[in-house]
């Protein structure tokens, strides 16, 4: 039997891991849909191209389907959209994943792109709390502002209520930096929401709460 057979069987009957996030405030209305379980389709707009080609690689590197539509208040700043977008993707992983239970919780990737090492860790802990260090020092790249990459990470941390770790260890191109961190932290969040058939119906905790 070969493995995308075997994994098939093993997946058959488990329930897809879905999420559907309306968000309305005087900044911003975002309409997102999440499947956890997905083939990493996705169909993003935020009117900043650059954020929606990092959420699109995010999608596809995850293995997940994402809908999202975000319209806010550009002609402010870039800030509210970007935030607004990372708490509303956290709490659909937060919904989604539900009360966790078979879960592996925590999940980490290294990924290097070209010259650029990032390194991205999770854990589905209930805490909020988050670190991260992209080591991009110009003001933008592409169009997006460089600085709202860590208000992104943020925003999920706390919509996911997960502490989230990213930080790229060495690199030269800006770009890669941050594509390669959001590769990273979509591979760490892959891992993190994976059953765990060991696991199977027990809480990742000796809390008993998550």
């Amino acid at each position: 039997m070969s493995q995308r057979a075997m994994k098939e069987q093993e997946t058959a009957g488990a329930e897809v891991r879905k999420a559907e996030i309306l968000r309305h405030t005087s900044e911003t209305t975002i309409v997102l849909r999440l499947t956890i379980e997905g083939r990493g389709e996705y169909k993003v707009s935020t009117g900043i191209r650059f954020f929606d080609h990092m959420l699109e690689l995010f999608t596809r590197h995850g293995g997940f389907d994402l809908e999202l539509s975000c319209k806010g208040d550009l002609d402010v700043d870039q800030h509210h959209t970007v935030e607004d977008v990372g708490i509303a993707l956290g709490e659909a992983f937060d919904r989604a994943v539900g009360d966790k239970r078979g879960i592996l919780r925590a999940g980490y990737f290294v990924m290097p792109m070209d010259e650029t090492l990032a390194v991205a860790a999770v854990d589905l802990s209930g805490r909020t709390a988050f670190a991260v260090d992209t080591a991009v020092k110009t003001r933008l790249v592409g169009d997006l502002q460089s600085e709202l990459v860590v208000d992104f990470f943020e925003g999920f941390a706390r919509g996911a209520r997960a502490n989230v770790h990213v930080k790229v260890m060495y690199g030269r191109s800006n770009h890669h930096k941050i594509e390669a961190s959001f590769k990273a932290f979509a591979r760490a969040m892959r891992g993190a929401c994976s059953r765990d058939r060991q696991m199977a119906d027990l809480l990742p905790s000796t809390k008993g709460l998550l």
